[in-house]
Protein backbone atom coordinates (compact mmCIF):
# COMPACT_ATOMS: atom_id res chain seq x y z
CA UNK A 1 0.00 0.00 0.00
CA UNK A 2 1.14 3.49 -1.14
CA UNK A 3 2.35 5.46 1.75
CA UNK A 4 1.98 9.26 1.44
CA UNK A 5 4.17 11.39 3.52
CA UNK A 6 3.04 13.97 6.58
CA UNK A 7 3.23 17.06 5.85
CA UNK A 8 2.75 19.52 8.75
CA UNK A 9 1.13 23.07 8.35
CA UNK A 10 1.08 24.54 11.47
CA UNK A 11 2.09 28.01 11.56
CA UNK A 12 0.73 28.60 8.22
CA UNK A 13 -2.48 30.20 9.61
CA UNK A 14 -0.47 32.65 11.66
CA UNK A 15 2.05 33.79 8.88
CA UNK A 16 -1.17 34.89 6.68
CA UNK A 17 -2.49 36.75 10.00
CA UNK A 18 0.45 38.55 10.64
CA UNK A 19 1.46 39.90 6.33
CA UNK A 20 -2.60 40.83 6.56
CA UNK A 21 -1.84 42.60 9.70
CA UNK A 22 1.17 44.41 8.28
CA UNK A 23 -1.18 45.07 5.05
CA UNK A 24 -3.65 46.50 7.08
CA UNK A 25 -1.33 49.09 9.47
CA UNK A 26 0.47 50.23 5.80
CA UNK A 27 -3.17 50.53 4.89
CA UNK A 28 -3.99 52.74 8.37
CA UNK A 29 -0.66 54.76 8.25
CA UNK A 30 -1.23 55.56 4.87
CA UNK A 31 -4.88 57.08 5.17
CA UNK A 32 -3.50 58.88 8.53
CA UNK A 33 -0.91 60.73 6.66
CA UNK A 34 -3.26 60.78 3.70
CA UNK A 35 -5.97 62.41 6.45
CA UNK A 36 -3.65 64.45 7.92
CA UNK A 37 -1.94 65.73 4.42
CA UNK A 38 -5.59 67.06 3.77
CA UNK A 39 -6.04 68.42 7.15
CA UNK A 40 -3.05 70.37 6.28
CA UNK A 41 -4.28 71.52 2.83
CA UNK A 42 -7.63 72.66 3.71
CA UNK A 43 -5.78 74.44 6.66
CA UNK A 44 -3.60 76.27 4.06
CA UNK A 45 -6.37 76.52 2.18
CA UNK A 46 -8.78 78.57 4.87
CA UNK A 47 -5.41 80.51 5.63
CA UNK A 48 -5.34 81.69 1.90
CA UNK A 49 -8.72 82.48 1.73
CA UNK A 50 -8.84 84.59 4.87
CA UNK A 51 -5.95 86.21 3.39
CA UNK A 52 -7.25 86.54 0.00
CA UNK A 53 -10.20 88.42 1.68
CA UNK A 54 -8.46 90.63 3.79
CA UNK A 55 -6.66 91.53 0.57
CA UNK A 56 -9.80 92.26 -1.29
CA UNK A 57 -11.37 94.85 1.53
CA UNK A 58 -7.77 96.56 1.59
CA UNK A 59 -7.64 96.48 -2.31
CA UNK A 60 -11.46 97.96 -1.89
CA UNK A 61 -10.08 101.08 0.06
CA UNK A 62 -7.30 102.01 -2.05
CA UNK A 63 -9.87 102.38 -5.17
CA UNK A 64 -12.45 103.69 -3.36
CA UNK A 65 -10.19 106.57 -2.31
CA UNK A 66 -9.36 107.06 -6.12
CA UNK A 67 -12.50 106.63 -7.35
CA UNK A 68 -14.52 108.99 -5.39
CA UNK A 69 -12.23 111.58 -5.73
CA UNK A 70 -12.60 111.28 -9.54
CA UNK A 71 -15.69 111.09 -9.73
CA UNK A 72 -16.48 114.16 -7.01
CA UNK A 73 -13.85 116.50 -8.31
CA UNK A 74 -12.34 114.99 -11.26
CA UNK A 75 -8.79 114.55 -10.41
CA UNK A 76 -6.68 111.89 -8.17
CA UNK A 77 -6.58 112.53 -4.53
CA UNK A 78 -4.33 114.90 -3.02
CA UNK A 79 -2.90 112.02 -0.85
CA UNK A 80 -3.04 108.83 -2.55
CA UNK A 81 -4.69 106.29 -0.19
CA UNK A 82 -2.95 104.01 1.86
CA UNK A 83 -2.11 102.15 5.40
CA UNK A 84 -2.58 98.98 7.07
CA UNK A 85 -5.24 97.29 9.28
CA UNK A 86 -6.02 93.82 11.03
CA UNK A 87 -9.01 92.02 9.60
CA UNK A 88 -10.19 88.89 10.87
CA UNK A 89 -6.90 87.95 12.28
CA UNK A 90 -5.34 88.89 9.38
CA UNK A 91 -2.78 91.90 7.94
CA UNK A 92 -3.35 93.85 5.42
CA UNK A 93 -1.16 96.43 4.02
CA UNK A 94 -2.36 98.86 0.93
CA UNK A 95 -1.71 101.80 -1.18
CA UNK A 96 -2.25 103.14 -4.65
CA UNK A 97 -0.08 105.08 -7.09
CA UNK A 98 -0.21 106.61 -10.31
CA UNK A 99 2.29 104.85 -12.21
CA UNK A 100 2.06 106.26 -15.79
CA UNK A 101 1.16 110.23 -16.95
CA UNK A 102 0.23 111.69 -19.84
CA UNK A 103 0.73 108.91 -22.12
CA UNK A 104 -1.12 109.63 -25.65
CA UNK A 105 -2.79 106.43 -26.44
CA UNK A 106 -5.80 104.70 -27.64
CA UNK A 107 -8.52 103.29 -24.85
CA UNK A 108 -8.50 99.76 -25.22
CA UNK A 109 -11.02 99.23 -22.66
CA UNK A 110 -14.60 100.05 -21.42
CA UNK A 111 -17.23 102.01 -23.30
CA UNK A 112 -15.12 104.52 -25.66
CA UNK A 113 -12.71 102.07 -26.47
CA UNK A 114 -11.10 103.08 -29.69
CA UNK A 115 -11.13 106.56 -28.98
CA UNK A 116 -8.12 108.75 -27.96
CA UNK A 117 -7.28 110.20 -25.29
CA UNK A 118 -4.47 111.78 -23.18
CA UNK A 119 -4.29 109.22 -20.07
CA UNK A 120 -2.98 108.70 -16.63
CA UNK A 121 -2.78 105.65 -15.38
CA UNK A 122 -3.13 104.09 -11.63
CA UNK A 123 -2.75 101.31 -9.70
CA UNK A 124 -4.09 99.90 -6.49
CA UNK A 125 -2.40 96.99 -4.95
CA UNK A 126 -3.37 95.32 -1.34
CA UNK A 127 -1.40 92.48 0.36
CA UNK A 128 -3.53 90.54 2.90
CA UNK A 129 -1.41 87.99 5.38
CA UNK A 130 -2.92 84.98 8.08
CA UNK A 131 -1.07 86.23 11.07
CA UNK A 132 -1.27 82.38 12.41
CA UNK A 133 0.65 81.56 8.96
CA UNK A 134 1.94 84.10 7.15
CA UNK A 135 0.11 82.50 4.28
CA UNK A 136 -0.03 85.74 1.65
CA UNK A 137 -2.04 87.04 -0.82
CA UNK A 138 -1.78 90.47 -3.39
CA UNK A 139 -4.13 91.44 -5.44
CA UNK A 140 -3.77 94.78 -7.89
CA UNK A 141 -6.83 96.69 -9.66
CA UNK A 142 -5.75 99.14 -12.27
CA UNK A 143 -7.64 102.47 -13.41
CA UNK A 144 -6.60 105.11 -15.94
CA UNK A 145 -7.90 108.67 -16.36
CA UNK A 146 -8.42 109.91 -19.50
CA UNK A 147 -9.75 113.42 -21.19
CA UNK A 148 -10.70 112.73 -24.34
CA UNK A 149 -11.29 115.36 -27.05
CA UNK A 150 -15.40 116.08 -27.52
CA UNK A 151 -14.87 116.29 -31.28
CA UNK A 152 -13.93 112.17 -31.44
CA UNK A 153 -17.73 112.38 -31.80
CA UNK A 154 -20.02 113.17 -34.38
CA UNK A 155 -22.59 113.97 -32.09
CA UNK A 156 -22.28 115.10 -28.37
CA UNK A 157 -24.95 116.66 -26.53
CA UNK A 158 -24.84 117.11 -22.76
CA UNK A 159 -28.34 116.47 -21.66
CA UNK A 160 -31.34 114.88 -23.73
CA UNK A 161 -31.06 114.15 -27.51
CA UNK A 162 -33.38 113.93 -30.54
CA UNK A 163 -33.83 112.91 -33.49
CA UNK A 164 -36.75 113.92 -35.98
CA UNK A 165 -35.59 114.58 -39.18
CA UNK A 166 -38.37 114.62 -42.10
CA UNK A 167 -35.78 113.94 -45.19
CA UNK A 168 -33.65 110.62 -45.11
CA UNK A 169 -30.47 111.35 -42.92
CA UNK A 170 -27.43 109.39 -42.55
CA UNK A 171 -25.07 110.36 -39.79
CA UNK A 172 -21.27 109.28 -39.76
CA UNK A 173 -19.56 108.64 -36.58
CA UNK A 174 -19.90 108.18 -32.73
CA UNK A 175 -22.94 109.65 -31.39
CA UNK A 176 -23.40 110.24 -27.22
CA UNK A 177 -25.67 111.87 -24.55
CA UNK A 178 -25.41 112.60 -21.26
CA UNK A 179 -29.12 112.35 -21.11
CA UNK A 180 -31.90 110.05 -22.46
CA UNK A 181 -32.04 109.51 -26.64
CA UNK A 182 -34.81 109.86 -28.66
CA UNK A 183 -35.26 108.92 -31.92
CA UNK A 184 -37.49 108.48 -34.62
CA UNK A 185 -37.32 109.90 -38.67
CA UNK A 186 -40.29 111.09 -41.42
CA UNK A 187 -38.60 108.28 -43.33
CA UNK A 188 -35.09 106.91 -42.62
CA UNK A 189 -32.58 107.91 -40.03
CA UNK A 190 -29.05 105.67 -40.03
CA UNK A 191 -26.61 106.13 -37.66
CA UNK A 192 -23.17 104.17 -38.84
CA UNK A 193 -21.51 103.80 -35.15
CA UNK A 194 -21.21 103.66 -31.60
CA UNK A 195 -24.94 104.73 -30.22
CA UNK A 196 -24.71 105.91 -26.70
CA UNK A 197 -26.86 107.28 -24.01
CA UNK A 198 -26.18 107.59 -20.17
CA UNK A 199 -30.00 107.65 -19.76
CA UNK A 200 -32.21 105.62 -22.08
CA UNK A 201 -32.79 105.33 -25.66
CA UNK A 202 -36.02 105.53 -27.06
CA UNK A 203 -38.34 105.40 -30.34
CA UNK A 204 -40.21 108.23 -30.36
CA UNK A 205 -39.99 111.94 -29.19
CA UNK A 206 -39.69 113.66 -26.11
CA UNK A 207 -42.39 116.43 -26.81
CA UNK A 208 -45.68 116.49 -27.23
CA UNK A 209 -46.35 115.68 -31.10
CA UNK A 210 -46.72 112.99 -33.49
CA UNK A 211 -44.92 109.65 -33.81
CA UNK A 212 -43.08 109.49 -36.79
CA UNK A 213 -43.20 105.55 -38.49
CA UNK A 214 -40.12 105.83 -40.69
CA UNK A 215 -37.40 103.72 -40.32
CA UNK A 216 -33.85 103.89 -37.38
CA UNK A 217 -31.14 101.52 -38.64
CA UNK A 218 -28.07 101.43 -36.52
CA UNK A 219 -25.02 99.70 -37.99
CA UNK A 220 -23.97 96.42 -36.12
CA UNK A 221 -20.60 95.80 -35.39
CA UNK A 222 -20.45 93.06 -38.78
CA UNK A 223 -21.00 96.04 -40.56
CA UNK A 224 -25.09 95.46 -41.56
CA UNK A 225 -27.73 98.07 -40.90
CA UNK A 226 -30.24 96.59 -38.34
CA UNK A 227 -33.70 98.68 -37.72
CA UNK A 228 -34.68 99.06 -34.17
CA UNK A 229 -38.25 97.73 -35.73
CA UNK A 230 -38.61 94.27 -36.11
CA UNK A 231 -42.34 93.83 -36.96
CA UNK A 232 -44.37 95.82 -35.62
CA UNK A 233 -42.96 96.33 -32.40
CA UNK A 234 -40.09 98.65 -31.58
CA UNK A 235 -36.85 97.77 -29.60
CA UNK A 236 -35.71 100.37 -27.01
CA UNK A 237 -35.62 100.96 -23.46
CA UNK A 238 -39.11 100.21 -22.55
CA UNK A 239 -38.86 96.66 -23.96
CA UNK A 240 -38.41 94.02 -21.15
CA UNK A 241 -35.93 92.63 -22.90
CA UNK A 242 -33.87 95.33 -23.89
CA UNK A 243 -30.70 94.99 -22.94
CA UNK A 244 -29.96 91.14 -24.22
CA UNK A 245 -32.13 91.84 -27.28
CA UNK A 246 -29.34 94.97 -28.01
CA UNK A 247 -26.76 93.28 -27.35
CA UNK A 248 -27.81 90.71 -29.99
CA UNK A 249 -28.99 93.39 -32.34
CA UNK A 250 -26.37 95.34 -32.13
CA UNK A 251 -23.44 93.72 -30.83
CA UNK A 252 -22.86 96.18 -28.41
CA UNK A 253 -22.71 99.12 -30.14
CA UNK A 254 -25.88 100.80 -28.40
CA UNK A 255 -25.38 101.36 -24.86
CA UNK A 256 -27.60 102.74 -22.28
CA UNK A 257 -27.71 102.88 -18.40
CA UNK A 258 -28.83 98.96 -19.08
CA UNK A 259 -25.36 98.32 -20.24
CA UNK A 260 -23.68 100.75 -17.57
CA UNK A 261 -23.04 103.55 -19.98
CA UNK A 262 -21.31 106.71 -17.88
CA UNK A 263 -22.11 110.05 -18.17
CA UNK A 264 -19.10 111.98 -20.56
CA UNK A 265 -18.51 115.16 -18.26
CA UNK A 266 -16.35 118.56 -19.54
CA UNK A 267 -13.19 119.01 -17.88
CA UNK A 268 -13.38 122.06 -15.63
CA UNK A 269 -12.28 123.73 -12.55
CA UNK A 270 -15.14 125.78 -11.73
CA UNK A 271 -17.98 123.68 -11.76
CA UNK A 272 -19.94 121.50 -13.54
CA UNK A 273 -21.02 124.00 -16.15
CA UNK A 274 -19.64 123.84 -19.94
CA UNK A 275 -21.28 127.20 -20.53
CA UNK A 276 -18.29 128.57 -19.18
CA UNK A 277 -16.51 127.82 -21.61
CA UNK A 278 -17.23 130.59 -23.63
CA UNK A 279 -18.50 133.52 -20.91
CA UNK A 280 -15.93 136.07 -20.32
CA UNK A 281 -13.01 135.59 -18.32
CA UNK A 282 -13.66 137.64 -15.01
CA UNK A 283 -13.79 135.11 -12.66
CA UNK A 284 -13.81 132.44 -14.65
CA UNK A 285 -10.88 130.22 -15.56
CA UNK A 286 -12.66 127.77 -18.06
CA UNK A 287 -13.15 130.70 -20.46
CA UNK A 288 -11.74 130.76 -23.85
CA UNK A 289 -11.00 134.34 -23.40
CA UNK A 290 -8.13 133.18 -21.50
CA UNK A 291 -6.73 130.80 -23.80
CA UNK A 292 -7.30 133.85 -26.96
CA UNK A 293 -4.27 135.79 -28.45
CA UNK A 294 -6.85 138.12 -30.42
CA UNK A 295 -10.23 138.79 -28.58
CA UNK A 296 -12.85 141.24 -29.60
CA UNK A 297 -14.96 142.89 -26.55
CA UNK A 298 -17.47 145.63 -27.08
CA UNK A 299 -16.68 146.18 -30.73
CA UNK A 300 -13.03 146.90 -30.02
CA UNK A 301 -10.49 144.26 -31.00
CA UNK A 302 -7.18 143.75 -28.88
CA UNK A 303 -4.51 141.55 -29.75
CA UNK A 304 -2.29 140.06 -26.97
CA UNK A 305 1.13 141.35 -27.78
CA UNK A 306 4.70 140.82 -25.38
CA UNK A 307 2.43 139.85 -22.34
CA UNK A 308 -0.29 142.57 -22.43
CA UNK A 309 -3.64 143.31 -24.68
CA UNK A 310 -3.05 145.77 -27.33
CA UNK A 311 -6.04 147.75 -28.71
CA UNK A 312 -6.03 147.38 -32.25
CA UNK A 313 -9.56 148.46 -33.20
CA UNK A 314 -8.41 151.46 -35.76
CA UNK A 315 -5.99 149.26 -37.37
CA UNK A 316 -8.07 146.18 -38.08
CA UNK A 317 -11.02 148.82 -39.30
CA UNK A 318 -9.29 150.54 -41.68
CA UNK A 319 -7.95 147.44 -43.00
CA UNK A 320 -11.23 146.01 -43.51
CA UNK A 321 -10.83 142.87 -41.13
CA UNK A 322 -13.64 144.15 -39.05
CA UNK A 323 -16.78 146.14 -39.43
CA UNK A 324 -19.76 146.52 -36.63
CA UNK A 325 -22.90 147.26 -38.36
CA UNK A 326 -26.05 147.60 -36.41
CA UNK A 327 -29.44 146.31 -37.65
CA UNK A 328 -27.71 144.71 -40.15
CA UNK A 329 -30.38 142.20 -40.89
CA UNK A 330 -33.60 140.78 -39.72
CA UNK A 331 -33.52 136.91 -38.06
CA UNK A 332 -37.16 135.76 -37.99
CA UNK A 333 -36.69 133.33 -35.97
CA UNK A 334 -35.51 135.80 -33.37
CA UNK A 335 -38.02 138.23 -34.42
CA UNK A 336 -34.88 140.87 -34.12
CA UNK A 337 -32.28 142.84 -36.05
CA UNK A 338 -29.15 141.50 -35.73
CA UNK A 339 -26.10 144.35 -34.64
CA UNK A 340 -23.47 142.39 -36.44
CA UNK A 341 -19.83 142.68 -35.53
CA UNK A 342 -18.46 141.15 -38.78
CA UNK A 343 -15.28 139.48 -38.77
CA UNK A 344 -13.96 139.31 -42.70
CA UNK A 345 -11.82 135.81 -42.49
CA UNK A 346 -9.53 136.22 -45.75
CA UNK A 347 -8.71 139.55 -44.68
CA UNK A 348 -7.66 138.63 -41.29
CA UNK A 349 -4.74 136.20 -42.62
CA UNK A 350 -4.43 138.77 -45.40
CA UNK A 351 -3.56 141.80 -42.51
CA UNK A 352 -1.21 139.74 -40.30
CA UNK A 353 -3.61 139.50 -38.02
CA UNK A 354 -4.67 136.12 -37.68
CA UNK A 355 -4.47 134.98 -33.71
CA UNK A 356 -0.75 133.67 -33.05
CA UNK A 357 -1.98 130.52 -31.01
CA UNK A 358 -5.21 130.39 -32.96
CA UNK A 359 -7.94 131.15 -30.59
CA UNK A 360 -10.39 134.06 -31.05
CA UNK A 361 -12.94 135.29 -28.83
CA UNK A 362 -15.52 137.23 -29.21
CA UNK A 363 -17.86 138.88 -26.65
CA UNK A 364 -20.15 141.99 -27.10
CA UNK A 365 -22.85 143.20 -24.03
CA UNK A 366 -26.77 142.94 -24.49
CA UNK A 367 -28.13 146.60 -24.12
CA UNK A 368 -31.90 146.60 -23.96
CA UNK A 369 -33.25 146.79 -27.49
CA UNK A 370 -29.94 145.20 -29.30
CA UNK A 371 -29.29 141.44 -30.27
CA UNK A 372 -25.22 141.42 -30.90
CA UNK A 373 -23.58 138.72 -32.96
CA UNK A 374 -20.70 137.78 -34.97
CA UNK A 375 -20.58 137.18 -38.31
CA UNK A 376 -17.82 135.51 -40.33
CA UNK A 377 -17.49 136.27 -44.03
CA UNK A 378 -15.25 135.59 -47.00
CA UNK A 379 -14.27 132.48 -45.08
CA UNK A 380 -13.84 130.25 -48.31
CA UNK A 381 -10.39 129.77 -46.91
CA UNK A 382 -9.03 129.95 -43.50
CA UNK A 383 -5.33 130.50 -43.11
CA UNK A 384 -4.45 128.54 -40.11
CA UNK A 385 -6.11 126.30 -37.52
CA UNK A 386 -8.43 128.30 -35.92
CA UNK A 387 -11.00 128.03 -32.85
CA UNK A 388 -13.45 131.18 -32.33
CA UNK A 389 -15.21 131.08 -29.01
CA UNK A 390 -18.06 133.72 -28.46
CA UNK A 391 -20.77 134.35 -25.75
CA UNK A 392 -22.96 135.82 -28.00
CA UNK A 393 -24.88 133.77 -31.36
CA UNK A 394 -22.26 133.36 -34.19
CA UNK A 395 -23.49 133.50 -38.28
CA UNK A 396 -20.93 131.86 -40.91
CA UNK A 397 -21.65 133.21 -44.00
CA UNK A 398 -21.30 131.07 -47.30
CA UNK A 399 -19.20 128.25 -48.31
CA UNK A 400 -16.55 128.29 -44.49
CA UNK A 401 -13.19 126.18 -45.05
CA UNK A 402 -13.76 124.95 -48.31
CA UNK A 403 -10.41 125.70 -49.58
CA UNK A 404 -7.44 124.61 -47.97
CA UNK A 405 -9.23 122.51 -45.27
CA UNK A 406 -8.52 123.34 -41.89
CA UNK A 407 -8.91 122.60 -38.16
CA UNK A 408 -11.23 124.67 -37.27
CA UNK A 409 -14.33 124.84 -34.57
CA UNK A 410 -16.93 127.29 -33.30
CA UNK A 411 -18.42 127.60 -29.76
CA UNK A 412 -21.60 129.54 -29.26
CA UNK A 413 -24.62 131.12 -27.66
CA UNK A 414 -26.24 129.79 -30.83
CA UNK A 415 -25.25 129.16 -34.47
CA UNK A 416 -26.85 129.95 -37.78
CA UNK A 417 -25.44 128.62 -41.13
CA UNK A 418 -26.49 131.09 -44.24
CA UNK A 419 -26.56 129.98 -47.72
CA UNK A 420 -23.55 132.23 -50.28
CA UNK A 421 -27.56 133.60 -51.68
CA UNK A 422 -28.29 135.24 -48.44
CA UNK A 423 -29.38 138.99 -48.92
CA UNK A 424 -29.33 140.91 -45.74
CA UNK A 425 -32.31 143.11 -47.46
CA UNK A 426 -34.67 139.97 -47.41
CA UNK A 427 -34.35 139.05 -43.81
CA UNK A 428 -37.75 140.01 -43.22
CA UNK A 429 -39.53 138.55 -46.40
CA UNK A 430 -40.97 135.17 -46.55
CA UNK A 431 -39.21 132.76 -46.74
CA UNK A 432 -39.83 131.63 -50.07
CA UNK A 433 -38.09 135.40 -51.01
CA UNK A 434 -34.77 133.70 -49.48
CA UNK A 435 -33.90 130.75 -51.47
CA UNK A 436 -30.70 129.12 -50.44
CA UNK A 437 -28.30 128.19 -52.65
CA UNK A 438 -25.77 124.98 -52.25
CA UNK A 439 -23.62 125.15 -49.31
CA UNK A 440 -20.73 124.01 -47.49
CA UNK A 441 -19.24 124.24 -43.84
CA UNK A 442 -16.42 122.24 -42.58
CA UNK A 443 -15.94 123.08 -38.92
CA UNK A 444 -16.32 121.45 -35.97
CA UNK A 445 -18.86 123.41 -33.40
CA UNK A 446 -20.06 123.37 -29.83
CA UNK A 447 -23.09 125.54 -29.77
CA UNK A 448 -26.84 125.84 -27.43
CA UNK A 449 -30.51 125.30 -28.29
CA UNK A 450 -33.57 125.48 -26.79
CA UNK A 451 -35.36 122.40 -24.99
CA UNK A 452 -38.38 120.44 -26.02
CA UNK A 453 -41.22 121.00 -23.85
CA UNK A 454 -44.45 118.56 -23.06
CA UNK A 455 -46.03 121.24 -25.73
CA UNK A 456 -43.16 122.17 -28.17
CA UNK A 457 -40.41 120.95 -30.12
CA UNK A 458 -37.05 122.13 -29.26
CA UNK A 459 -36.25 121.24 -33.09
CA UNK A 460 -33.49 118.08 -32.46
CA UNK A 461 -29.68 117.37 -33.88
CA UNK A 462 -31.22 117.99 -37.76
CA UNK A 463 -31.87 121.96 -36.81
CA UNK A 464 -29.28 122.19 -34.15
CA UNK A 465 -27.51 124.63 -36.65
CA UNK A 466 -30.22 127.34 -37.30
CA UNK A 467 -31.31 127.97 -40.70
CA UNK A 468 -33.43 131.24 -42.20
CA UNK A 469 -33.78 130.42 -45.89
CA UNK A 470 -35.85 128.59 -48.04
CA UNK A 471 -33.57 124.96 -48.79
CA UNK A 472 -36.89 123.08 -50.33
CA UNK A 473 -36.02 121.88 -54.18
CA UNK A 474 -33.04 119.29 -53.12
CA UNK A 475 -30.73 122.00 -52.32
CA UNK A 476 -28.37 120.89 -49.74
CA UNK A 477 -26.79 121.74 -47.25
CA UNK A 478 -22.89 119.99 -46.33
CA UNK A 479 -21.12 119.71 -43.57
CA UNK A 480 -18.04 117.96 -42.24
CA UNK A 481 -17.08 118.05 -38.30
CA UNK A 482 -17.83 117.75 -35.12
CA UNK A 483 -21.11 118.41 -33.33
CA UNK A 484 -22.12 119.23 -29.50
CA UNK A 485 -24.87 120.86 -27.67
CA UNK A 486 -23.60 121.52 -24.16
CA UNK A 487 -26.08 124.11 -23.12
CA UNK A 488 -29.34 126.21 -23.23
CA UNK A 489 -29.06 129.38 -25.15
CA UNK A 490 -29.35 132.37 -23.24
CA UNK A 491 -29.38 135.12 -25.88
CA UNK A 492 -30.64 133.63 -29.20
CA UNK A 493 -33.74 132.38 -27.68
CA UNK A 494 -36.44 132.20 -30.48
CA UNK A 495 -38.47 128.88 -30.49
CA UNK A 496 -38.04 126.32 -33.22
CA UNK A 497 -40.05 126.48 -36.03
CA UNK A 498 -40.48 125.97 -40.10
CA UNK A 499 -42.17 129.65 -40.93
CA UNK A 500 -38.82 131.16 -41.41
CA UNK A 501 -37.12 127.71 -43.18
CA UNK A 502 -37.61 124.96 -44.84
CA UNK A 503 -35.00 122.29 -44.16
CA UNK A 504 -32.52 121.00 -46.71
CA UNK A 505 -31.30 117.87 -47.86
CA UNK A 506 -28.74 116.93 -45.35
CA UNK A 507 -25.17 116.01 -45.97
CA UNK A 508 -23.72 115.69 -42.77
CA UNK A 509 -21.44 113.55 -41.85
CA UNK A 510 -18.05 113.10 -39.33
CA UNK A 511 -14.55 114.38 -39.99
CA UNK A 512 -12.55 111.13 -39.94
CA UNK A 513 -9.04 113.92 -39.74
CA UNK A 514 -10.31 114.67 -36.44
CA UNK A 515 -9.53 110.95 -35.38
CA UNK A 516 -5.32 111.96 -35.84
CA UNK A 517 -5.20 114.41 -32.41
CA UNK A 518 -3.09 116.70 -34.61
CA UNK A 519 -5.75 117.38 -36.77
CA UNK A 520 -8.02 119.15 -34.05
CA UNK A 521 -8.80 122.32 -33.23
CA UNK A 522 -6.82 124.28 -30.97
CA UNK A 523 -7.47 124.20 -27.74
CA UNK A 524 -10.29 121.50 -28.39
CA UNK A 525 -12.64 121.05 -25.38
CA UNK A 526 -11.83 117.34 -23.66
CA UNK A 527 -14.50 115.26 -21.64
CA UNK A 528 -12.97 113.42 -18.63
CA UNK A 529 -13.18 109.56 -17.93
CA UNK A 530 -12.30 107.51 -15.27
CA UNK A 531 -12.77 103.70 -15.65
CA UNK A 532 -11.36 100.58 -14.10
CA UNK A 533 -9.14 98.40 -16.56
CA UNK A 534 -8.14 95.52 -15.08
CA UNK A 535 -8.26 93.49 -11.99
CA UNK A 536 -5.76 89.72 -11.06
CA UNK A 537 -4.21 88.25 -8.21
CA UNK A 538 -0.38 88.50 -8.16
CA UNK A 539 0.30 85.62 -6.15
CA UNK A 540 -0.42 82.96 -3.42
CA UNK A 541 2.12 82.22 -1.06
CA UNK A 542 3.81 82.13 1.55
CA UNK A 543 5.47 85.16 2.87
CA UNK A 544 7.87 86.45 6.51
CA UNK A 545 7.55 89.66 5.95
CA UNK A 546 5.27 92.49 4.01
CA UNK A 547 7.61 93.69 0.59
CA UNK A 548 7.20 96.87 -0.94
CA UNK A 549 3.94 97.47 -2.69
CA UNK A 550 4.67 99.25 -6.02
Amino acid sequence: MLQVPYTNNRGMATLIALIMVGMLTLIGIAAVSTSDDEVKVAGNDLQATRAFYAAESGLDIAAAGLVEEFELNGMPPATMPAGSDEINGCTVTYEAKKTASGERKVLSNGNLAGLYGAIDSYAAISVGTDNLARSSVELAQTFEAALVPIFQFAVFYNDDLEFSPGADMTLIGRIHSNGDMYLQSKTTLKMDSYVSANGNIFHGRKSAGIVSDGDVQIKNAKGQYESMKQGSDWLDSKDAWWKDSSLARWNGRVKDDAHDQKALDMNLTSGDDPRKLIEPAAGNPDSYENKASLKFINNQAYEYQSGSWVNVTAAMTALGVITNNPDKFFDQREADFVDAFELDIKKLYESGYGPDNGVIYYHTDAAAGQYPALRLKNGEEVGAPLTIASNNPVYTLGNFNTTNKQPVSILSDALTFLSANWDDTKGALLKTDRPASNTTVNCSYITGAGESSALTYGGGFENLVRLLEDWSGNRTLSWTGSAAKMWESMQANGLFGTTYFNEPKRNWKYDSNLDDPNNLPPESPVARVFQRTGWKQQYVGYKTEIDSLL
